[in-house]
């Protein structure tokens, strides 16, 4: 009896937030080591959140990213894997890459398993969706580097992504881009996320990732900064906190907060359900990025 007794608290709990966010947009970015865990469990975590979501009523946006899929797939190829401050050196042999694993294989499979567990999605390449022109990586050592087919989105075509949402599907949209010379370009999926969210006015953007959220000390998972306002984003950067690959979640989810997005959340994906955790309890997981 007390465990049916702790399950009603939990969806009264629940309750308040349900009825706040129904009908609303959020945007979730899907990547991390734990989208290749062996244990079916976790992977299908995320996806099982997303049909919990869909059920209560609101709308959810996957953009997802694949960075070890990739990286196993060229190395099939015998395809040399180089980074930039992060960012993977994207010639035309490797974009063809990125764009069939990230579109072609990984796509699929996510829309395949939330539509297994009763849930309604619909995958689309990025190159649909997203507009970019050729971004220039900063190297403290040698300054603008030409990483090749690496793009900044521009711009959004959200026709498609509007008509999902309107009749209660969930897009599923992978973080390539058509550039300015109408090739195929890879982008970071963070920064994709973010764009979508503030096209699409979202009220919630949550970015899923293999960290338990912004650390003060990267190898101690206690340190979980848990409420960053983002005035105080500039000086953790000069204290090195905010460092490396945490610079894009960071500064997307500023802009962002910036542009009318109401919250932006860093959650650990190998929490199982970490997506309800943050959305739906009082305490939350993880970061929570606010004006």
């Amino acid at each position: 009896m007390k465990n049916l007794i702790s399950k009603a608290a939990t969806l009264l709990e629940a309750l308040p937030y349900i009825q706040r966010f129904r009908n609303q947009t959020f945007v979730i970015k899907y990547g991390g080591s734990f989208m290749d865990s062996e244990d079916p469990a976790v992977r299908d975590s995320v996806a099982r959140d997303i049909v919990f979501l869909e059920a209560v009523g609101i709308k959810p946006v996957v953009v997802h990213g694949g960075g070890k899929a990739i990286s196993r797939a060229m190395d099939e190829e015998k395809l040399e894997t180089k980074f930039v401050q992060g960012m993977r050196m994207t010639d035309e042999k490797t974009v063809s890459v990125v764009e069939r694993v990230l579109s072609n294989k990984i796509n699929p499979h996510i829309v395949d398993t939330i539509n297994s567990f009763g849930g309604m999605a619909k995958g689309f390449s990025g190159t649909r969706i997203f507009r970019c022109k050729k971004m220039l990586v900063n190297d403290p050592e040698h300054g603008g580097v030409d990483a090749g087919f690496i793009g900044e989105v521009t711009d959004l075509y959200t026709d498609p992504i509007t008509e999902c949402v309107s009749r209660n599907i969930t897009p599923i949209v992978s973080p390539t881009a058509t550039g300015e010379d109408g090739f195929i370009y890879n982008c970071n999926a963070d920064v994709a996320a973010a764009k979508m969210a503030i096209a699409l006015k979202a009220s919630r953007l949550v970015f899923m990732s293999d960290v338990p959220g912004l650390m003060r000390d990267i190898n101690d998972p206690a340190s979980v900064i848990s409420h960053l306002r983002t005035g105080e984003v500039e000086k953790l950067k000069n204290e090195g906190v905010i460092d490396k690959g945490m610079v894009p979640k960071i500064d997307s989810a500023v802009e962002a907060i910036n542009s009318g997005v109401d919250k932006v959340s860093l959650v650990d994906g190998r929490v199982s359900h970490a997506v309800l955790l943050e959305i739906f309890t009082d305490e939350g997981v993880g970061t929570e990025v606010v004006l």
